[in-house]
């Protein structure tokens, strides 16, 4: 082979990997333009969980706890 023939036979594996990259790259482009147009029309979230919700603002001092936790022990007898 001649000097031209290898660097013709050396082009033409690059060209390819080259067509490769940017079929790739507009694939990729391509995923996540899809994926975010389908998150946009999903269901909206579901509701917080209710016991969540009332303990939202919930916090409580050392001496509130003790408080409460006196509160709702057992009467002895």
């Amino acid at each position: 082979m001649t000097a031209i023939e290898t660097i013709a036979a050396e082009g033409q594996a690059s060209l390819f990997l080259l067509i490769a990259g940017v079929v790739l790259v507009v694939f990729l482009i391509g995923a996540f333009w899809y994926g975010s147009r389908r998150r946009r029309r999903g269901a909206p979230p579901a509701t917080q969980n209710p016991a969540a919700q009332q303990r939202e603002d919930s916090w409580q001092t050392p001496e509130e706890r003790a408080r409460d936790q006196e509160d709702q022990e057992y009467p002895r007898s």
